[in-house]
């Protein structure tokens, strides 16, 4: 699918590539024709605009957006694990489901980056990537949300993303997202406050508010099949994005 590749390329930092391929970019939005007309039209307004701004104020803003932000982070976990010990364990599983799929990130970009997550799900059959797209949807839409908020072209790549999985929300789970702090980059007291270290947990009762019992447990499961099944064909991996505990 390479309307997933087009929407990876967007979310990377802009580079005089990125903007020397804008034709392109169109021209495999218009030659798949998976989005919906409307949905189309708004990534391809945001490819026009990256090609007509100057580069450095496109840099500019997606650092603002982006790196600066927490809760626009790009980083998938960000959203889901936060600052937990559970973070690192689903780095490595979620590695392991890319190599499981034959799939060798050429980045140096952790393993939850969106666009190298988006990358690797261009990289399976329509039907699979489609479901892999949409199990993190609660935390597409709470970052489409927050960009429309703040009048991005960005939101049309997430908005693209929520109608091409046609996955139904997690309602409980974007409620929680939509009630996390969401401070503008010029609010460096706010700012501040957002990335400060969260509370590492050990003990009784850790694992389940840090919520292991969800995307690491599965993760890991998703390369084993169950036992007397080792000849059938294996399923197609589940990777749950379940929003953290704010406890």
């Amino acid at each position: 699918m390479r309307t997933l590749k087009v929407l990876s390329a967007l979310l990377t930092y802009p580079t005089a590539e990125l903007v020397a391929a804008a034709p392109e970019l169109t021209a495999v939005l218009a030659r798949e024709a998976l989005l919906p007309k409307r949905a189309r039209a708004a990534v391809v307004a945001l490819i026009d605009d990256l090609a007509a701004r100057d580069l450095y104020d496109s840099q500019e803003r997606y650092i603002l957006l982006f790196d600066r932000t927490r809760s626009l982070s790009l980083h998938l976990f960000e959203h889901v694990h936060g600052e937990s010990r559970d973070r690192g364990q689903a780095m490595v599983d979620l590695i392991k489901v890319y190599e499981d799929g034959g799939y060798t990130p050429t980045t140096t970009e952790l393993p939850d980056f969106l666009p190298l997550f988006l990358e690797y799900a261009s990289t399976r059959r329509p039907a699979e990537a489609i479901a892999l797209i949409g199990q993190p949807g609660h935390v597409l839409a709470a970052l489409r949300e927050r960009l429309e908020k703040r009048g991005s072209p960005y939101a049309a790549v997430f908005a693209a993303l929520i109608a091409l999985s046609g996955e139904r929300l997690d309602a409980a789970a974007l409620a929680a997202l939509r009630a996390e702090p969401d401070p503008e980059p010029d609010d460096l007291a706010a700012l501040d406050a957002a990335w400060a270290e969260e509370e590492v947990r050990f003990g009784p009762g850790a694992d389940a508010a840090c919520g292991t019992d969800t995307l690491a447990a599965r993760l890991r499961q998703a390369g084993r099949p169950a036992p007397g099944l080792e000849s059938l064909p294996r399923q197609r991996p589940r990777v749950e994005f379940t929003h953290r505990s704010a406890g």
